[in-house]
Parts: C-alpha cells; structure tokens; sequence
C-alpha cells in the first residue's frame, strides 16, 4: 500500500542515513486543527506519539464529550502523499458492551504509555521511510458521525511526523556564519580599490534572498522544499519569532491602534492552518468537511463553550461546568474550514507564517531589521570616523596616509551605503508592494512608501550619475575619477570598461519579479512564468555581454544564473492546475533544495578564496602565482593570471602608440639593416618594395667573394649581431670561410650599394 512512498527511500537515505542512528523511529502528532465545528468533541490537547522500537503509544490527551444523548459511528482515515493507507469505519455501539451508546459526557485529561500486541501487526503496515523522510506529509483524521441523522458532530485533524525536517537551526547559523564571514572579508578589503570580496558579499547575500523568494509564490510546494527554504528566511530580514515575542507584540499593538484587522500570529504551527488543498495536506477535493459546516464558519470555539454551559446546565453528569470552562480557556485548537477566515494561502501568507510572523506583520518585521542595519552602519562609521579624527593629531608621524584617508572617507562611507541598499533592495520591494496589497493599517502602508523611496531613491539616483557621466564623455571617465570610483563603484567597478552598465539589468529584474510576487498572488501561473522569462533574460545578458574583467568571473555569475533558471523551471511542477501527485513534488523539492545547495558550497569556497585562503597552498602547487588575495584577478578557486584577462585589444580608449624601432619591415637588401628609419614607400617615386621576391635564405653556393664583398658581409653581420645579439651556436659555418655569391634574382631589384646577397652566415636570425 505503500509502494509509491518506497521510491523516495533513496533519496532519504542518501541525506540523513549519518543522523537516523541518533534518534529513534517515531511517528507524532505535529499539529491538530477542527474541520468542523466542534458539537460533541472538545480538544484541548491531543499529542500521540508511537514508537517502533518497542512498538509503544504514548499519549497526553484533554478532551470531553459535551453534548448528551448521541450514538455515533468514527471514521479514522489516514492520508499520506494524497494516499489513503488506512480508512475505516467503527459504530462506537458495538464496541464494549455498547458503552459508548450514547456516547459519555465525560471530561477525560490523562497521560501514558500503552504497548501494542505484537499480533496487530502495526509495525509491518508502517514502511521504515515513514521515519526517515524529512518533512513527511501525512495526517490522521476522526470524525464523528449521528448514527440516525448522519450528521457530522465532530471532526479532528492531526498532521503527523517524525522529527525530521530540511529546516534545521544548525543550517541558519552555518549561512549567517558564511554571511558574516563574506561580510568582515568585504569590509577589510575595500579599504584597496580594485577588490573582489566586497562584490560577493551581495552575490552571495542574494543567492540567499533568491531561495527565499522561490517560496512566495502561489504554488503548492512541496513541505520539504519550504521548510528548506525557511533557513535563508533570516536573508529576507525575517528573523524566526514566537507569537509572544516583544517585536511582534508591539507591531501587533501599533498595527491594531492604526486601523488594522487582520489576525495575528498563532502560537502553534502554522502548518495546522495551511490551506488543505495545499502540502502537507494534499485534500484535492473538500469532502471531509461537512455540508452543514458553512452556518458555522462565523462561530468560534469559545461561543461553542458557551452555548454548552447554557445548554446542559441542568443535566447531571460526569463533567462539570468548571471543568469545561478551564479546558476552553486553555485550549488553544483551531477551526479550520474552507470558508475560514485564518486559512493560510500559498506564498507569502504560509512563508511568513511558518517562522512565526504574521502575515500582516511581514512588511514592519522587514523595517524594523532594516532601521537596526542602518543604525549599525551609522554607528561603524562614525566610530571610522572618529578614529581618523584621533589620528589626525599624529599626521606628522603617519604621513600622507591618513591625509588621504580623511579626502576619502565619505566616498567610503557612501559606497557602504550603496551596497547596503542592494543588499536589502530585494525584501524591501518584495513587502513593501505587499503591504499595498493588504490595506491593513495606514501607518505600515506610510512607512513602506517612505522605505521604498529612501532605498530605490539611493540607488536610482547612483544609476543615473553613473550612466550621465559615461554617456556624456566616456566610459573611461568612470575610472578615471577616484571619487567617483570609490563612491559609486559599487555599480560598475566589477565589470569591464565598455560594460559599466551590467548591473542595471540585474536590478530591472529584481525590481520586476517583486512586482509579480507581490501583485499577482492570486495566479500561480503568472508569476511562475513571468519570472522564468526573468532569469532567462539575465542568463541571456551575461551570455551576449560577458561583462566582467576576468573569465572566472563570467563563469561565476553564468552558473549562478543558470541556477537561478534550472530551478525556476523545476517549479512549474508545483502549480495546482497541474494536479502533480505528492510524491513527484517531493521528489523535486528535494532536487531543487541540493541545486541550491551545492551554490551555496562554490559561494562557501569563493569567499575563501578571495579572503586569501590561497596563501596557505604552498608555492610549488600554484598554478598562477603572484596574484593579490581578495583582488578582481582571483576567481574560482584559483589565483590570477594575465592570461586569464581578457585581450585589451585596440579602442580609442586604449591606443597605445608602437615603438618605431619596432614597427618597421624586413630589411629588402643587406644595405638595409633593421634600424633603419625608412619607409618602404617613396613618395617621390612612387615605388615600393612590397611584392619583391626575397632570396631563399639558406640556399649554399661556394665562391671566392671579393675583399669588397667580404667586408660589406662582415658589417652586415656585425650590425645584426649588435641589433639582435644572436648566440653563436645558430651560425653553422664560420665567416671567413670562402663562399661564392649568390646570383641574385632578375625579379629582385638590388640595392646598388652591394653585389650580392648576404650567405647564411651573413644573415641576421629572426626577431
């Protein structure tokens, strides 16, 4: 029965076979929700947990049956990846004597462990990935039925798992570690212009807040590829919160004072209010809520209560009123019908909420992180500055440094600035437009509009400044400006003088897929394919354009875009239109999340390579030595090389007049040495030598030359041996040995000054 879920045991496997040695196979209650109101059956607690090893249930359970008089029949079913393993049902009147007929009102709180016969069989029905699979989608659900009117009187869900999830704390120290290593490496080196760390830090910080986005769309998601998505949730200035923590209580508070209505954050799992059309539900159709459920969606647990104390006031029974009122006051279970107002959609309302945030809380969350980095950044400089203020005293003794240091240091400050708003620029559009979208409190839709300008301002107006100044005179005036380059070349400094622009299509993209995240959450579609069309676009810019100075910096900026691309396109899979089964979705999330993975390891490497790790190979295992830690030259593990820049070839910009005594033809007679300034065109005459046959130069005739001969040869010689210096071993044959002349050429027009060809030992050997 449990076939299809086999195909997932590899993979499973494959990932967590080093951890499942340490915990022992489980299976527990994550989450209990009502999906109907509760007319017999109130729960305050539910949690049951079953144990393999010993083959045990453990149990902590409040509940009471509260309404008199009813004979009821349960379903339990159970449904796992969309598959229905266990569906039975039970007439509770035939159980023990009919006891249960009509079902007891009775309060029942107890706790303990109970093992189970051996003669049931339960650990053969449940296959061992059950255990092992991360996030496993699975929930039990009891219902109870009238056995005379066949109408729903309670019904109970419980998502179940095993403990395992791709959402682990350990994984959000170890990004925000690389983080905060990639930036102590960016703010050491951009002290030195021409450093590549700096630039990094956004890449990889982006790769972090890309992963994150994937996950606000209106897709149904595997459940283990968003939790994997929630460990960069930190990136997105979503920093993991409880529903009772000061932050979120005083947005709540403000949001409430401004005109806000929509509810807060729940202090259970989110995954107890997830849409049940969605993971990990997978409920395709709503046939487990009742029809009659709808003149109940207005009606809350605690009116239920209460219309219980009133009804069964003088009806004598084993529960009391008391009891009943403290288990409704401490009961926090939720109704969860499809016309609820707390049902959590796909995208940003599940995401938000999965790492405790409400969902009208997502924009204030991200402006209060975003006021904290600020503040940071302020307090940094200005203890920088302070220190250079320090120092000015001993100007004598430090010399032009700190002089230099002191012209410089706004343009410093304001290209921290910069890259402080590329940095936050992808969750401040992201949440800003969403906050446009809910109307919730003015105050939020004021402050967002006011951060949204402050950061895209910034940034706009560097773009602008930048482009105004290469269009007007030249790209060369970019870096040719040292202010300018220090304050601004956070934008272009990267890349290559005739592609100082190749950041602009970057941001476009970014700012256009955060108007689909945001204003299109109703259509899954729409979203998924406009940002494919996105990321294709992108990849196709840095194909055409290659803007970076180095290859290995190309090649890093194409396999991060081609991530970005292979992973979009696997996520048209989680469209519901698709109707995709569970299991096929898992398979993919998990994919997905190791693509992502192994791009985090090459950002994890990158950064060690341009902090310098390279220093410690030792020298004979270089392959490119000499090259600057942290510099533009070092790329893909590897340090720089001339050869690995790219040809500066001629441009007006870069015309660097030759040498005369270079540029100059091939004598055309031995008169002509190679340092003669003469051109082989006359413009008295007309003539030139181009096209004249030149003798064959190692062709040998025997002949007594003349003195005259001999002596213009042996100049000839020693002229080029000063010009060239050849070794002695390329002559093969002495010069005072007799050679006959060569004859020269009816074609060949001769120099009048000599008779003959230089010999083989006459002639000068190629430059």
């Amino acid at each position: 029965m449990f076939a299809r879920i086999a195909r997932l045991r590899f993979l499973a496997l494959l990932t967590f076979s080093s951890l499942t040695a340490a915990r022992d196979d489980s299976l527990f209650t994550s989450s209990v929700t009502y999906c109907s109101p509760p007319e017999t059956l109130l729960i305050q607690q539910f949690d049951i947990a079953y144990f393999a090893k010993n083959q045990s249930i453990w149990f902590n359970i409040s509940a009471a049956s509260v309404d008199p008089n009813v004979n009821v029949t349960a379903n339990v079913m159970l449904n796992v990846y969309g598959m229905h393993p266990v569906n039975f049902t039970i007439d509770l009147c035939s159980l023990f004597s009919g006891a249960l007929c009509p079902l007891p009102m009775y309060n029942f709180t107890g706790s303990d462990s109970i093992p189970i016969p051996s003669s049931l069989g339960v650990s053969d029905k449940i296959p061992s990935i059950a255990f092992q699979i991360p996030d496993l989608e699975a929930y039990a659900q009891l219902s109870l039925t009238e056995v005379n009117t066949g109408v729903l009187k309670a019904c109970v869900q419980a998502t179940l798992s095993n403990g395992w999830s791709t959402h682990q704390v350990a994984v959000e120290w170890a990004t925000g570690a690389l983080a905060l290593l990639a930036l102590l490496s960016a703010f050491c080196y951009s002290f030195t212009p021409g450093t590549l760390a700096p630039f990094r830090l956004f890449d990889l910080l982006y790769l972090y807040q890309w992963t994150a986005s994937t996950a606000l769309l209106d897709l149904n998601y595997s459940s283990v590829y968003r939790a994997f998505t929630t460990n960069f949730a930190w990136a997105m200035c979503l920093f993991p919160a409880s529903a009772t923590s000061p932050i979120q209580t005083s947005i709540n508070n403000m949001r409430h004072l401004t005109g806000g209505n929509m509810a807060d954050a729940t202090g259970g799992s989110a995954v107890a209010l997830v849409n049940r059309k969605l993971s990990p539900y997978n409920a395709m159709s709503s046939s487990t809520f009742s029809a009659s459920s709808d003149q109940y969606a207005g009606i809350g647990t605690e009116n239920l209560w209460a219309s219980f104390n009133t009804s069964s006031a003088n009806y004598v029974s084993d529960i009391s009123v008391a009891s009943v009122q403290e288990l409704s006051a401490a009961g926090d279970v939720q109704l969860v019908t499809p016309s609820s107002a707390n049902v959590l959609q796909a995208g940003v309302p599940i995401y938000v909420n999965s790492v405790g945030i409400a969902t009208a809380n997502s924009f204030m969350t991200v402006f209060l992180v975003v006021l904290m980095i600020a503040a940071t950044l302020l307090a940094v400089l200005f203890i920088g500055y302070c220190v250079l203020a320090a120092t000015s005293r001993y100007r004598r003794r430090t010399g032009r440094y700190i002089a230099d240091w002191h012209h410089r240091y706004l343009s410093f400050a304001r290209a921290w600035l910069l890259r402080v708003c590329l940095i936050v620029f992808t969750p401040v559009t992201i949440f800003a437009f969403y906050q446009w979208t809910l109307k919730d409190s003015w105050l939020s839709i004021f402050l967002s509009v006011i951060l949204f300008l402050a950061v895209v301002g910034y940034i706009l107006y560097s773009i602008v400044l930048v482009h105004r100044l290469a269009l007007r005179s030249a790209p060369s005036e970019l870096y040719m400006q040292p202010d300018l380059l220090a304050s601004h070349g956070p934008l272009y400094a990267i890349y290559r003088l005739e592609r100082f622009y190749a950041t602009t299509p970057l941001i476009l993209a970014i700012f256009v897929k955060a108007l689909f995240i945001a204003f299109s959450q109703v259509n899954g579609v729409v979203q998924i394919v406009a940002i494919l069309v996105v990321e294709c676009m992108v990849l196709a810019s840095l194909l055409v354009l290659r803007p970076h100075k180095s290859r290995g910096a190309d090649v890093l900026a194409t396999y991060l875009a081609i991530t970005r691309v292979l992973c979009t396109g696997l996520m048209i899979a989680f469209l519901e239109s698709l109707n995709l089964g569970a299991i096929p979705r898992v398979v993919i999330g998990i994919v997905i999340a190791v693509i992502i993975s192994v791009a985090v390891i090459v950002m994890f490497i990158n950064t060690l390579v341009n902090m310098g790790i390279m220093r410690l190979v030792p020298a004979h295992y270089r392959r490119r030595p000499g090259a600057t830690p942290g510099s533009l030259d070092m790329e893909k593990g590897a340090e720089n090389d001339e050869k690995d820049w790219r040809p500066r070839n001629p441009t007006p910009e870069r015309n660097i007049p030759l040498d005369p005594d270079v540029n100059q033809p091939y004598p055309d007679s031995p008169s002509q040495t190679l340092t003669d300034h003469q051109s082989v065109y006359s413009e008295e005459s007309g003539s030139t030598t181009l096209g004249s046959l030149l003798p064959r130069r190692w062709s040998i005739q025997q002949s007594q030359p003349s003195n005259r001969s001999r002596s213009n040869s042996q100049s000839q010689y020693s002229t080029s041996q000063s010009n060239y210096s050849p070794s002695r071993s390329n002559h093969i044959s002495n010069a005072s040995s007799p050679r006959q002349s060569i004859p020269p050429s009816p074609l060949h027009t001769q120099s009048p000054s000599h008779s003959r060809q230089p010999t083989i030992d006459e002639h000068p050997p190629f430059p």
